[in-house]
């Protein structure tokens, strides 16, 4: 039976190491596979691989691909909408009786002028995460109401101007739909509405200033007769139940949720970003947990780089394969080059 320990800087130099390469990383990353059933897979071909051969050589490729993650990132991070959440993630920590503490992957999307998204890891929840990642950033930026990004859009200086998404808030008033059907229908129906125009919108090409005149002319009146409804309806409802804290959610972020009627590049939520954790969310099911703070730095960098490719309609296996067998003799004044939405044009 064949061993295989070479590290990545040995073998990605060939075709068929780049491909080894390529193979494990989509299957862990893009396909979920954990590294230990890769192993079973390679036994059944005769080839012994073990485990934590498989990791380091995640780990180094990471480390290799770091230069061109700080591009993408950059990328990303130039686009006038940028749109970010969180997902926990358990991580292997052997100082604890319990084996495992929480850490967090965040995505961030860039807009339809910057088709990317760029992944962060972190220990904990806590603001600095996203404050340092998101510190040279200027623009708009679409979250949920997590408390930690308040400190963001309450300094002008700093630059951030808040999008919230009416998905999460359309969330709370169907939770609270079965104790309060009467008011809660009402609330879901204008929002059935808003989501009307959107999908007009979608059908027929609208966008940029044309989609903002839309809004302004079909969705801002019945923003306004929903707000008018919320204020009626604020003082008929427990303030601790689910209706009433749906209600007291629409309101507080209001300026937020209705924000995207401004600008034509505005979403009316963060569905695309949500869209993006579905990977880690499956992940995680097979997975388990991440084995270190360096090993979720290191998914999230190559998760960064299978989304790009997935929303640029780039296989991940065919761009690890090339990127991966070239970027160390690559010149740096043409990383660019290998950045997913790039080299799928250079392939078109």
């Amino acid at each position: 039976m064949k061993t295989a320990t070479k590290p990545p800087q040995s073998i990605e130099k060939s075709a068929a190491g780049a491909s080894l390469l390529a193979q494990v990383i989509v299957s862990k990353v893009a396909d979920h596979l954990p590294v230990h059933r890769q192993a079973k897979i390679f036994r059944r071909f005769g080839v012994e691989i073990a485990d934590q051969t498989m990791c380091g050589w995640m780990r180094q490729s990471a480390e290799l691909l770091d230069p061109l993650y700080v591009r993408l990132k950059q990328f990303v991070l130039s686009s006038k909408v940028v749109g970010t959440d969180d997902t926990p993630v358990k991580v292997l920590d052997r100082s604890l009786v319990r084996t495992t503490r929480k850490g967090r992957f965040w995505p961030y999307i860039g807009d339809r002028n910057h088709v990317a998204a760029v992944f962060d890891y972190t220990p904990t929840r806590e603001r600095a995460g996203p404050e340092q990642f998101l510190k040279t950033y200027r623009g708009y930026l679409q979250a949920d109401a997590y408390v930690a990004y308040d400190s963001f859009f309450t300094h002008p200086e700093r630059g951030l101007v808040e999008v919230a998404c009416w998905a999460h808030s359309r969330r709370h008033f169907h939770q609270a739909l079965d104790t309060d059907p009467a008011r809660m229908g009402a609330v879901l129906a204008y929002i059935a509405h808003l989501y009307k125009v959107e999908k007009r919108a979608r059908r027929s090409g609208i966008v940029g200033e044309d989609l903002r005149l839309l809004r302004e002319h079909a969705s801002r009146p019945v923003l306004l007769k929903l707000h008018a409804y919320l204020e009626r309806i604020r003082d008929e409802v427990l303030p601790k139940s689910e209706a009433g804290q749906a209600v007291a959610y629409a309101l507080k972020n209001w300026t937020a949720l209705t924000r995207y009627l401004e600008d034509g590049d505005l979403s009316i939520d963060n569905n695309h970003t949500e869209r993006s954790l579905r990977g880690i969310a499956v992940g995680r099911r097979n997975w388990t947990f991440v084995g270190s703070d360096r090993g979720g730095m290191t998914m999230a960098v190559l998760r960064s780089f299978v989304t790009s490719c997935e929303l640029v309609g780039v296989d991940p296996f065919a761009w690890f394969h090339d990127v991966l067998s070239r970027i160390a003799d690559h010149p740096v004044t043409r990383l660019d080059e290998l950045l997913p939405h790039r080299w799928a044009a250079s392939r078109a």
